[in-house]
């Protein structure tokens, strides 16, 4: 315990000897701190209620003035002897502190340099604040502490709390769109006994009841898609995913997206769709199209480019797939290029790895990148031109994958190889390979009529619209190795 907090402790004791309640139950408020400012004319000859915590403390003999801060923002508090009575002046001065939660009452004057303050003809203290704010509090800095103790980050720092907000009304307006269009939406299980639905290594746990192993979802897929089985036709599920995958500054093992579903469409109606929720979203929120990320200049505003996956990976790097089908010839030419890659990494793996290193990397302003090798893809269906690839596309936006969907594959005898390929991979060492889902193929058995999916990483997409450079921004309480003192 330091000595500050020993300091606080015996403030506590010295209330509570005074009869005085630091924790009570209940409090009383007329207005916020935002809604005394605005209505400021109107509520002068009122008496005014207001809690929040002591930011600033400035003491001038027998008159103090302090700022309280609420959720809208800060306000003037204005505390004078001759007012409050001398013990209720003294209590203030000698037991109150900076960070602690008060509830305040008096009537409102403008000071002689037009500051709209708060004359107080009473408080009570509702929350003692037993540690003492960073000493920096009005503008924390250090990374460390704002994402390890957000708490501390959101006390200090507006713009954090900002962005916050911001990505309130960024879902909140996402999943409107999604019902303006006439979709369900629907929850699916987190813990599930086969990880499917995306190539990634899952996070495993055990069920004691059960004495099983079950998996934290690394996707919703499968599971929205049994619905269009079952006879929705548009579903939506905004979820958490949890992918036991590295962490840098646009990964988090655990993140959120918005994953839907729709019946009797492709991968084209779903990149309209898309194109019209952007539309949808730069509206609603006021936003101008073109918009500031990580230092480069985005331009929302739709339609946009659509670009093959063997075209993107011959432009940015030369190499032409069609003639580097095998594993070795695709090792070397990705080793040729710098990348890290492992001897023993399948050629899909190579190649997904070409794309994200030499592709994404280059791409600034929204782009599909369509049609994928089906060996990149197990869940997506063929082009009806050429089998070996599938009807899958990607948005890329400011270097980042933001967006992934395809026509979905309905054939379940196909389905079925394709799992079983993923087994295979499996058996010889990756993680990140697809599990076998007997009750998915059942399902699809029952039929499932031509439908198109996709995700949509919501943390990456605030990032965007809020330019924010690390991922760990716009997650409250981002995945953290434990510190022990």
């Amino acid at each position: 315990m330091t000595d500050l907090e020993k300091i606080r402790r015996e403030k506590l004791k010295k209330l509570e000897n005074l009869g005085i309640d630091p924790y009570p139950a209940r409090v009383f408020r007329t207005h916020t701190c935002q809604e005394v400012k605005d209505k400021f004319n109107d509520l002068k000859d009122s008496e005014i209620c207001l809690v929040g915590r002591i930011k600033s403390i400035r003491e001038h003999g027998k008159a103090t003035f302090a700022n309280l801060s609420d959720e809208s923002g800060d306000f003037q508090i204005y505390l004078k002897e001759d007012l409050l009575g001398k013990k209720k002046y003294k209590i203030f001065l000698e037991l109150i502190d900076i960070g602690d939660f008060l509830e305040v009452r008096g009537n409102l004057m403008k000071t002689k340099t037009g500051e709209k303050t708060l004359v107080l003809n009473n408080f009570r203290i509702i929350a003692k604040s037993l540690l003492p704010l960073p000493e920096k509090w009005h503008g924390l800095e250090d990374i460390e502490i704002r994402y390890r103790k957000r708490y501390l980050d959101l006390i200090a720092n507006q713009e954090t709390k900002e962005v916050f907000k911001k990505r309130f009304q960024i879902i909140k307006t996402v999943r409107q769109f999604f019902i303006e269009q006439n979709f369900i939406e629907v929850e699916t299980p987190i813990l599930q006994p086969i990880a499917g639905g995306a190539i990634a290594k899952p996070f495993i746990t055990y069920h004691d009841a059960l004495d099983i192993n079950l998996y934290l979802s690394i996707a919703p897929e499968l599971y929205l898609k049994r619905l269009i089985v079952g006879g929705f036709e548009k579903v939506f599920e905004i979820t958490k995913c949890f992918r036991n995958e590295g962490i840098d500054w646009m990964h988090n093992p655990e993140f959120t997206q918005i994953e839907f579903y729709q019946a009797y469409a492709d991968y084209n109606d779903l990149m309209n769709l898309i194109e019209k929720l952007f539309l949808y979203l730069f509206e609603k929120l006021k936003l101008q199209f073109e918009v500031k990320f990580r230092n480069e200049k985005i331009n929302f505003k739709p339609p946009y480019q659509r670009k093959k996956f063997v075209l993107a990976i011959k432009e940015f790097t030369g190499l032409n797939l069609e003639e580097l089908k095998e594993q070795k010839k695709i090792y070397q030419e990705a080793k040729k290029l710098g990348l890290k890659v492992e001897k023993n990494w399948s050629w899909q793996k190579i190649v997904d790895e070409i794309f994200k290193e030499c592709v994404r990397t280059k791409i600034k302003d929204p782009t599909f990148i369509i049609n994928y090798p089906v060996e990149l893809s197990p869940l997506a269906k063929r082009t009806p031109d050429d089998p070996n690839y599938v009807e899958r596309f990607q948005l890329l936006v400011g270097k980042l994958e933001l967006c992934n969907g395809y026509s979905e594959l309905n054939n379940p005898l196909d389905q079925e190889e394709r799992f079983k390929e993923q087994l295979k991979l499996k058996e010889r060492g990756d993680e990140e390979a697809q599990m076998y889902d007997k009750d998915f193929i059942e399902a699809l058995k029952y039929g499932m009529p031509p439908t198109a999916g996709c995700g949509i990483g919501l943390d990456r997409l605030v990032m965007i619209l809020t330019n924010s450079k690390n991922i760990k921004e716009v997650i409250l309480f981002p995945t953290l190795k434990p510190k022990y003192d």
